[in-house]
């Protein structure tokens, strides 16, 4: 007979992969087991492997779960009404929103991709690239001169996204600037360049 599956299933499940990123944050993939990921959890290895089958399925919800609720989050801003620079912007917020609080699993994104195998670690890619060729249309839409060069509008997504993807190594949310602040500069760095040049 099968087992019946708790009703806080997803809860713990969830709770296990908040940890494990943290974990593998903090001491990389092979820095850290099963066991130490047991330990920071106060359960079983064996509940462990009753949510996830093996450490790799961690590594990759831990990064497909944050990619998804970015692609979630551009699919919402790319339905709304409104020009390329308002969608921009809106993206730019939508993004430093959900980056704060997901600081682990951005940085085990960011640093350990390379642990996947190739097939997982293609999902991965794939669902990067879709984000990045959401911020290339908005490029070209903002930017005509630009549109028909595929080279120099993914350079301008790129650099967008160096602007962002980092801030987990630098910015405190509880700090004197906030995120939407930060968005803000982002933003405006953008679609204006710096202030007075």
């Amino acid at each position: 007979m099968a087992r019946t599956q708790a009703t806080d299933y997803a809860e713990r499940r969830e709770a296990i992969l908040q940890r494990a990123a943290a974990l593998f944050a903090e001491r990389g993939f092979l820095g850290a087991s099963i066991a130490d990921l047991a330990r920071t959890c106060k359960i079983s290895k064996s509940l462990v492997y009753h949510y996830y089958p093996s450490k790799e399925d961690i590594l990759f919800d831990v990064m497909d779960s944050h990619l998804r609720a970015l692609e979630a989050g551009a699919t919402e801003i790319e339905s709304r009404k409104g020009d390329a620079a308002e969608k921009l912007r809106a993206l730019t917020h939508k993004f430093m929103h959900l980056y704060v609080g997901a600081e682990a699993r951005h940085k085990v994104l960011l640093n350990e991709l390379q642990r996947l195998p190739p097939k997982r670690r293609a999902i991965i890619v794939g669902r990067q690239r879709h984000l990045i060729a959401f911020v290339e249309s908005l490029i070209g839409q903002l930017k005509p001169d630009v549109a028909q060069r595929p080279e120099k509008k993914l350079s301008l997504a790129m650099l967008y996204f160096g602007m962002i993807n980092w801030t987990h190594t630098w910015f405190d949310p509880r700090g004197p600037v906030t995120p939407e602040e930060i968005a803000e500069l982002a933003a405006d760095l953008t679609l204006s360049g710096l202030p007075g040049t």
